[in-house]
C-alpha cells in the first residue's frame, strides 16, 4: 500500500481482475457501500484500486478494503453483510443504525493479522466479562454474539497459552424434528447438533489447523452428555444452548471445572425446546447464581443483534407475537420474565447483585414457580 498524504490518496494491489471483480461486487454493489459510508471515492486501474478524499475516510476505507481482500482471499467470495461487518469494524456507522465500533480492545486472533471487534457496547461488555471472570453466563436474543464472541475470547486465550485446551459444548436437543433415524453413526447423528460451534470455530482458526488440534485433543466438540465425571484443568469451556439444558445437567456441567479454567455459559430464553414440564437449567442458573462472586451474568439485547439487518426486525415481531400471548393468558409461562425483558431492550451485565435474592433464597423462589416449558410445540433453535 502506497500513500500520498498531500492528495489524501492511497493504492490498493489486487491479485488479479477476479479479486477485484469479487471486492467491487455485482454491479459495483459493495464499492458503492464504502463510498457512502466513509465519504471516499473508490476506483480500479491497471491492477490497483484507488482510494481518494478526507483522511480519515481514507485510512478507514484502504484498512476496510485490506480486510476485505485477506477476507475474499480466505472465503472465495464475500456478501453484502461481510462488506458491514469490515466497515462496522473501522467506525462507519451501516444503515440499519447499528452503532459503530466500541473503543474495547479487540480480540487478537492472530491469524493472517485478523481482529475481531466487539461491535456494540453490549458485546464489549461481555467480552470484557469473560476476560475478567471465570464463570460468565450470558442471555440473548438470535445473532447477538454470544456464541461467536466466546469463541473468538477461547481461541485468544488459547493462543496467548493462557489455557491448553478449548472444549465446546452443547445439548443434543432436537428442535422439533426428529433425528435418530438419520443414516451414519454416532459422530454423524450428533453432528448437526455441534455445526454451529464448528462454523464458528471455522472462521477463526484456518480448516488444516482446526483439524490438527482437534486430532491433538487441543480443541474437543463434544455434547454435553459427554461431560458427565470430567474435570477440567487449564481449559476454556463454552456451553451453548444451555437454555436447553435440565437443572441436573446444568449443574453436572457447571461442576467440571478445574483449576485455572474458564466457563462461559450461552442461551436464549425464547428458544426453549425441551420437553413440556421441563425446567430450565440456563433460568434456575441465572437466579440460584446470582449473589456468587466471580460469577459474571450478561444481558444481550436486541440493540446487540449484528447479523443481517433484518434479524433484528424479525426477533422484534415475535417478541411482539409473543407480548400479545402473554396478555390473552396464553404464554405466561414461556419464559422467564426478568430473561424475556432484557433480550427486548439494551445490554446489562451483574457481577453478584445486590438486588436479587441470595442462593437459598432464590433457590426456594424459583422451585415455588418452576419455569418450564408450556408450550406444545418447540421453538426453532437458534
Amino acid at each position: 500500500m502506497s500513500v500520498q498524504s498531500a492528495m489524501n490518496e492511497a493504492t490498493l494491489s489486487t491479485a488479479g481482475p477476479n479479486e477485484v471483480l469479487t471486492l467491487f461486487g455485482p454491479r459495483d454493489q459493495h464499492v458503492r457501500k464504502l463510498r457512502r459510508l466513509f465519504g471516499v471515492d473508490i476506483t480500479h486501474r491497471a491492477g490497483k484500486i484507488r482510494v481518494a478524499g478526507e483522511e480519515t475516510g481514507v485510512g478507514a476505507a484502504m484498512r476496510t478494503l485490506e480486510k476485505l481482500r485477506l477476507l475474499c482471499r480466505k472465503k472465495g467470495s464475500l456478501s453484502i453483510g461481510d462488506i458491514e461487518t469490515a466497515a462496522a469494524e473501522e467506525g462507519a456507522k451501516i444503515e440499519n443504525g447499528r452503532p459503530p465500533t466500541p473503543s474495547g480492545e479487540a480480540i487478537n486472533l492472530q491469524n493472517a493479522g485478523r481482529k475481531i471487534a466487539p461491535r456494540t457496547p453490549g458485546q464489549a461488555r461481555y467480552v470484557e466479562a469473560i476476560r475478567q471472570n471465570d464463570l460468565t453466563i450470558a442471555t440473548g436474543p438470535a445473532g447477538c454474539g454470544k456464541t461467536y464472541l466466546a469463541v473468538a475470547t477461547a481461541v485468544e486465550a488459547l493462543r496467548n497459552e493462557s489455557i491448553k485446551k478449548i472444549v465446546l459444548v452443547r445439548p443434543a436437543v432436537e428442535a422439533g424434528e426428529s433425528l435418530g433415524f438419520l443414516p451414519g453413526d454416532l459422530r454423524a447423528k450428533l453432528n448437526p447438533y455441534l455445526r454451529p460451534l464448528l462454523d464458528a470455530l471455522g472462521e477463526m482458526v484456518d480448516y488444516d489447523q482446526a483439524r490438527a488440534l482437534m486430532e491433538q485433543d487441543v480443541i474437543e466438540i463434544v455434547p454435553l452428555a459427554y461431560m458427565r465425571g470430567r474435570t477440567l484443568n487449564d481449559a476454556f469451556i463454552i456451553l451453548d444452548e444451555a437454555q436447553n439444558t435440565t437443572v441436573a445437567q446444568m449443574k453436572m456441567f457447571l461442576t467440571r471445572m478445574g483449576e485455572r479454567s474458564k466457563m462461559v455459559v450461552s442461551g436464549d430464553a425464547t428458544q426453549l425446546d425441551l420437553p413440556r414440564g421441563v425446567r430450565s437449567g440456563l433460568h434456575d442458573a441465572v437466579y440460584r447464581l446470582s449473589s456468587i462472586k466471580g460469577i459474571a451474568q450478561i444481558r444481550l439485547g436486541a440493540a446487540d443483534i449484528v447479523r443481517h439487518r433484518l434479524v433484528q426486525q424479525i426477533v422484534a415481531a415475535y417478541e411482539a407475537d409473543s407480548e400479545t400471548s402473554d396478555s390473552d393468558g396464553s404464554a405466561t409461562e414461556r419464559s422467564d420474565e426478568g430473561l424475556t425483558e432484557a433480550n427486548s431492550g439494551d445490554s446489562e451485565t451483574f457481577t453478584q447483585s445486590q438486588d436479587r435474592p441470595s442462593s437459598d433464597s432464590a433457590a426456594s423462589s424459583s422451585a415455588s414457580e418452576p419455569i418450564t416449558n408450556s408450550d406444545s410445540e418447540t421453538q426453532p433453535s437458534e
